[in-house]
């Protein structure tokens, strides 16, 4: 069975559970969040969620402690604030954050990608916001890869935020202006008010204190757990 067939396999699973948990988060959301306009819709965590412990989970993804080298890919940063569904910050939350490197490619055992693994990229990090519920992180721009011959997922970054007396929040991050996001089904899944809350355009870093990085800004939504 060839590499592009195990993904395929694993792609159309991957579906089924992304329209039946994105219709339950919708319901849930229309029945208990007053500010659900402006809540960050849930996405799947996807089967490369990092399953071993590393070394180096630091904030800057582009360089691998005790590595001479760095990862290969154009620089960006991401920055935002976690808020709750009054619109207030969120200290102290748990941002993790996981994705494929330049070529498409996760470093994880379950990705039978061929791409080539990138061993300066450390792929995950996990940033814990400010008393402002701000994050700020350093990575490159991932590449797209191929679920199955009719489906390549676009750049994207994954999302799990989480503090005690809050919902866990899991989502992806798109890049603005990627062609691959008009054919991408998971991005497609989300109704079409909702794309814009999870796509992100990156600018030139006027301050220019690293020539050619780019920044973008990315605001996410917790919902306070409600007691009863």
């Amino acid at each position: 069975m060839s590499a592009l067939k195990r993904m395929t396999r694993r792609a159309l699973l991957q579906i089924g559970l992304i329209v039946a948990g994105a219709a339950t988060g919708r319901l849930f959301a229309k029945t208990t969040n007053d500010n659900r306009s402006c809540e960050t819709p849930a996405q799947t965590q996807g089967p490369f969620y990092p399953k071993h412990e590393q070394a180096d989970t630091d904030l800057d993804l582009t360089h691998i402690k005790g590595h001479s080298e760095h990862a290969k890919g154009d620089i960006i940063y991401v920055s935002g604030q976690v808020m709750d569904d009054h619109y207030k910050p969120v200290p102290g939350a748990l941002v993790d954050v996981w994705q494929a490197n330049k070529h498409g490619r996760y470093h994880h055992e379950y990705d039978t990608n061929p791409a080539p693994l990138d061993l300066n990229f450390q792929g995950w990090g996990q940033i814990r916001a400010d008393d402002e519920g701000r994050y700020r992180f350093k990575t490159i721009i991932p590449g797209a890869y191929p679920v199955n011959e009719e489906w390549s997922r676009p750049p994207h970054i994954h999302f799990k935020v989480s503090k005690r007396g809050y919902h866990e929040l899991i989502t992806q991050m798109y890049f603005a202006d990627h062609a691959l996001n008009e054919k991408d089904r998971i991005l497609l899944a989300l109704p079409e008010s909702e794309r814009g809350k999870v796509i992100v355009a990156f600018e030139a870093d006027l301050a220019d204190d690293e020539p050619g990085a780019k920044r973008g800004q990315f605001n996410i939504m917790l919902r306070r757990v409600r007691k009863t």
